[in-house]
Parts: C-alpha cells; structure tokens; sequence
C-alpha cells in the first residue's frame, strides 16, 4: 500500500536576537510538535535579516545562533529541511518577478511598512519589498500550510495573493498556501501585558539561565489586592504565562490560587519561576552541546542548503519558461 503523501508545511526565523518565549509558544513549538505529520521545511531568512543586521560578524554569528536555537527546541534534521535563505539565490530571482506583478500602493498595505511609516522611520527598499520576497520563500516549495502567529496572518495572504497574480497572467505554477494559526497562543503577552516582543522590552528569553527567569518573573507587576481577596487569573500576565507550561491540573491549581485567595503573590511568582526553570532548563542545556559542536550544525544547514537549491532550480525553470525567458536550452 503506497504511504499517502504529506503536504508541504513551511516557516522561518530571522537571524535578529535572542528568541523567546512568545516565538516559541507562538510559532516555534508548532514546527517540532508537526514535524512528523508534514514534509517540514523550515530556513533562516538572512536575507530578510540584512533589512537590520548589517554587520559581517554579528550576522555570521546570528545565523548560527538561530540554527543551534532550532535544534536545541526537538528540530529533528532528519525529519526536516532546515536551510538558510541565502543558500538559495532562486528565492531573491522569483522575488523580483513577483515584484514586477505588484503596485506599489498595494505593498503600501503592509504591517511593517505601515508601522514604520506611523513612526517615522526612513524605510529602505528592502523593508518596503520584503512581503514579496517572504513570498518567494513560501510559495518556491508549494507549501500547503504555514505556521504563523495571529498578527502574522498578513504574510501569507500576500503569499496567496501572489500566487494568484502570477497563476493568472502566466499559468497555474503556484498552490495557494495557508495561514496555520494555534488560536490558543495566537498572542503571547510579555511581563506587560503587552504582546511578547523585543521592541517593548517585556520578553522571557528561551534560553535563559535560572537566575536570569526569576529575576525577570519576580520584577512583573501585580496589584495592591491582598492575600485574602479573589482576583480573576484572567487579568494577571503572568497567570497566562505560566498556563502556557502548566498541564491541566497544574492550570487548575493556579486558578484555584487566584480565585479563591489566602495565596501571596510571592507564593504565586515562586511557583511560575520553577516551572518555568524545569521547562527551560534542558533545552538550555542541549543548546550548549550544540555551541560545542557548531561544524555539526554547519553541516546541517549545508546538506538541507543542497537539497532545497535543487528544488528551486526546477521550480525557476518552469517559472522561466512560462515568463519567456527561456529561449534556448542551457
């Protein structure tokens, strides 16, 4: 009996920091916990990188960085292409195809261009363009689905979106991917309430040493209720925080905590920074297995780097050929 076949799931990380617990929870789990019921692609977009990090080493290291992060979360690279976008230049070639298919009063629509543009910022061609380059990553493998977050969403449908532009000027070439959300964890708020993120300063880094967690969740701020009075767990960021780690009856305890009084806060953030620890600490310490061994995780990149530049190149050759640009055979 043939085995049925998978459908494609693709996603990526940028090379820009130190991750956290919201990409995790948001995006990153999803890719182990669906590693086994997908053909998973998963890259690093260093292209998408260079719109900030541009700086030879600190890139280098980046890189690196993100690969060792991935592996250390359960990535197996046995199960899952895991490449750099750079190893494929075909990506930045479809990239200024579909940019020849799009106005720009349509890009203008995008999230970071609008952010940007609310605040000031001067926005260099890469940053008003990089939708139509995420495009090209995601639509070069045929993926079916994409792990994104709830604020994330725009990303694919420009994707989809593309893939129609290019479908109806030049033949069917494209599938039309979707958006795979986890509505549970759509939003990871921060120690603020706010949602997770680097920008506002409010994250829990994934891989943070004991100290660094409960010096973090010991600082998050509560209110003036006392012991005895019940509070709805609901309104405190960092109830929602530890229910991302917490199993059913955990979860119940801790609402029970809130809800019913007679616990402290001391007790309550006590109770989250051990948790928190247990669940960090042996990614933590696999990663450092990992920077040990970084050739390991170079070899890696380089075997699935091979793989998907010889996928792309039979997906630009039929896209070549439907453009016009192939008039002679190589």
């Amino acid at each position: 009996m043939q085995e049925e076949k998978k459908q494609v799931m693709l996603s990526g990380v940028k090379p820009t920091g130190r991750p956290h617990i919201g990409n995790y929870f948001g995006a990153m789990k999803q890719w182990v916990d669906l590693q086994d019921q997908y053909k998973t692609y998963i890259f690093i977009p260093d292209y998408h990188a260079l719109i900030s990090v541009q700086d030879k080493k600190e890139m280098e290291t980046a890189i690196l960085d993100v690969a060792m992060d991935l592996l250390a979360i359960g990535i197996n690279p046995e199960k899952v292409v895991l490449y750099k976008q750079s190893d494929v230049p075909a990506h930045v070639e479809l990239a200024w195809i579909f940019n020849c298919l799009t106005t720009m009063p349509y890009l203008m629509r995008a999230h970071a261009f609008k952010d940007a543009e609310a605040k000031n910022k001067e926005v260099s061609v890469g940053l008003f363009s990089y939708p139509i380059l995420m495009a090209a990553d995601i639509l070069m493998y045929d993926a079916d689905v994409v792990p994104v977050g709830k604020d994330q969403q725009q990303h694919v449908e420009i994707a989809r979106d593309m893939a129609d532009k290019f479908n109806n000027k030049f033949g069917d070439v494209f599938k039309r991917p979707q958006a795979l959300v986890k509505e549970e964890v759509a939003v990871v708020p921060g120690i603020d309430g706010q949602k997770m993120s680097k920008s506002y300063g409010n994250t829990i880094p994934l891989f943070a040493e004991d100290d660094e967690i409960e010096n973090i969740i010991s600082k998050i701020p509560m209110d003036s209720k006392g012991i005895v009075d019940t509070k709805n767990p609901d309104d405190y960021p960092i109830y929602i925080i530890y229910k991302l780690f917490a199993n059913g009856t955990e979860d119940r305890e801790m609402r029970e905590m809130f809800e019913k009084g007679g616990v402290g806060y001391g007790e309550i953030k006590r109770i989250v920074i051990d948790k928190i620890i247990s669940f960090i600490a042996p990614m933590r310490e696999k990663r450092k297995e990992y920077t040990k061994n970084p050739e390991k995780v170079l070899k890696i990149l380089k075997k699935g780097g091979k793989i998907v530049k010889k996928q792309a190149e039979e997906k630009m050759k039929e896209v070549r050929k439907r453009v016009g640009f192939e008039l002679y055979s190589q």
